[in-house]
């Protein structure tokens, strides 16, 4: 999966960022265990998943703040 770009993210409603965020967060829990018990063929993923958070995490802020 390569990163959300924040054009889609803006056209999601709020309960949808909120299911996303969820989903992304799982995610990298994943990659995070696999990490920890073996070799993982992509480590950028991790990194990916991490800004992909921040992302969403500021579109939520936006849309609450009433911004953009």
């Amino acid at each position: 999966m390569k990163g959300l770009k924040a054009t889609d993210l803006a056209q999601m409603t709020v309960e949808e960022l909120t299911a996303k965020l969820a989903e992304v967060e799982e995610e990298q829990f994943r990659i995070r265990f696999r990490t920890a018990t073996e070799a993982v063929e992509n480590p950028i993923q991790f990194r990916t998943r991490r800004r992909d958070i921040a992302r969403i995490k500021t579109m939520l802020t936006q849309k609450e703040r009433g911004t953009k």
